[in-house]
């Protein structure tokens, strides 16, 4: 009987649904999610040693639900593989073109999102991964949550309507509530690289869009 620490531990080794649909090349994404982790504990080791305001149980916070949420957004693009049609996307927008909220929306879906899915799977796969990055290394935070935002906001509207498999609205509404709170807040600057760019001379182009993405 599968339990969340089972689960949990799965995802790690790369044993779940979404990942053994991809065969060999799934070692490839649990190197890479576990390298994203460990790279985020070694930056929140880096603030919390360098910079005392850092050491506090609201930053711990803060860092701990960001690579969560990153995780999960992790997790979530894994089911749009392969690359560059994924059979769970294709259904999904399917779904959007009978229950999208607005008539426009389902035109999108019909119209638009299904005939070019070779080209808007690519797009969807590649939106959530930086996602993922940005939130568990916590790198230009403030701004890639607004994008998530408005990309939960579509999704939510998207599926809003009843059907099956049955959605609960508020999952999505909790989860750009979420992202708003790391935008308001720079999640990034607890314990995350964020935190490290503001303490580095903004010098340069590069320097100055980073601090402000943060």
């Amino acid at each position: 009987m599968p339990n969340p620490f089972s689960d949990f531990w799965n995802f790690l080794i790369g044993n779940t649904e979404d990942y053994n649909a991809l065969g060999s090349w799934k070692y490839v994404l649990v190197v890479l999610f576990l390298a994203l982790i460990a790279a985020s504990v070694a930056i929140a080791v880096e603030n919390w040693r360098n910079d005392p305001t850092q050491r506090t149980g609201a930053h711990l916070a803060t860092w701990l639900i960001r690579v969560m949420v990153g995780g999960m957004w992790f997790q979530g693009m894994l089911w749009k593989l392969p690359l560059p049609v994924s059979d769970g996307l294709k259904f999904w927008i399917e779904q959007m073109g009978d229950r999208a909220a607005f008539n426009f929306q389902r035109d999108l879906a019909t119209n638009l999102y299904l005939p070019y899915l070779h080209i808007f799977n690519p797009i969807v796969f590649l939106a959530e991964f930086t996602f993922a990055v940005s939130l568990i290394l916590g790198l230009g935070t403030r701004l890639v949550s607004v994008l998530a935002i408005i990309f939960v906001l579509h999704l939510w509207l998207g599926i809003y309507a009843p059907g099956d498999p049955a959605e609960w609205p508020w999952s999505y509404v909790f989860l750009a509530m979420v992202l708003f709170f790391f935008a308001l807040h720079g999640a990034g600057r607890s314990l995350g690289a964020d935190a490290l760019v503001r303490r580095l001379p903004s010098t340069g182009l590069l320097g100055r869009l980073l601090a402000m993405a943060g």
